[in-house]
């Protein structure tokens, strides 16, 4: 479904200030596959998201997702394939328009817009019940506008709206880091029945070590640009943090210093 060949990024190229964020960076996602993503701050895990949603140009190499070359695609005309949950739950929609009118803008991403009416009672009657399997009671103040939500709800909206025309990638950059635990939990629960269910190609950024381990098929871990671990399947499931902090020495020769990865 997904296939980086060789991505490199650089910023502020040939200044003090120069970063190579991803280094000649290869991946392949299989149909289906739920990759969790870690690293220490600066390992390049979110610009590598950033790169295959198209909010920067790569510097060199191929992005391909699904068969289709989106290297030199702009981020709008991605957006048609790909859904994406923020760390900020005040990103991905829209404060001022209804909450129906943010699921019916989600349901229209990548098609012709026309003049009519902006959200159907057919398309209220739907939104309804997608509203009602998060539990949070939003189906019921459909007409309330978005900035009013609390950021666990507006959160969970917007996974629903990511993952609305059940996109071909769904892209997920620390979507519980800014919540308290039990909304987190209830978002990260969500998450995984929403991807389970629609059977949905996932690369989830995550510095809860416990989570990367207990969700998806296979984990990645990054630094410097690369991608230094990779393990799947039956091995993902045995792996303990201690486990990961071993890998990640060995593969460094670095203590993982970021104190939110070494959550137990």
């Amino acid at each position: 479904m997904l296939t980086i060949k060789k991505v490199s990024k650089t910023f502020n190229a040939g200044t003090v200030n120069e970063k190579k964020a991803l280094d000649q960076l290869s991946l392949t996602l299989d149909d289906g596959d739920f990759v969790t993503v870690i690293g220490g701050n600066g390992a390049g895990k979110s610009t590598l998201l950033n790169m295959i949603a198209g909010v920067y140009p790569i510097d060199c190499g191929h992005i391909v997702l699904d068969g289709k070359d989106i290297s030199l695609d702009p981020e709008y005309k991605r957006a048609r394939w790909i859904g994406r949950v923020f760390q900020d739950p005040l990103m991905g929609t829209a404060a001022d328009m209804e909450i129906a009118e943010n699921l019916a803008l989600a349901k229209r991403r990548g098609k012709a817009r026309t003049l009519r009416w902006g959200c159907t009672k057919e398309e209220k009657a739907a939104y309804r019940n997608d509203l009602k399997r998060l539990g949070l009671g939003l189906e019921d103040r459909m007409s309330s506008k978005v900035g009013l939500l609390s950021g666990g709800q507006r959160q969970a909206l917007t996974l629903l709206m990511a993952s609305l025309q059940r996109p071909k990638l769904l892209l997920l950059d620390e979507h519980t880091a800014a919540l308290d635990p039990l909304t987190a939990k209830k978002v990260l629960d969500l998450t995984k029945e929403i991807v389970e269910e629609q059977q949905l190609t996932t690369l989830m950024i995550t510095h809860n070590m416990n989570d990367a381990i207990q969700i998806g098929n296979r984990l990645i871990m990054m630094y410097d640009g690369r991608i230094i671990y990779d393990v799947k399947g039956e091995e993902k499931k045995k792996l303990t943090v201690n486990d990961l902090h071993q890998k990640f020495r060995e593969a460094s020769g670095e203590e993982f210093s970021d104190d939110r990865g070494v959550l137990i």
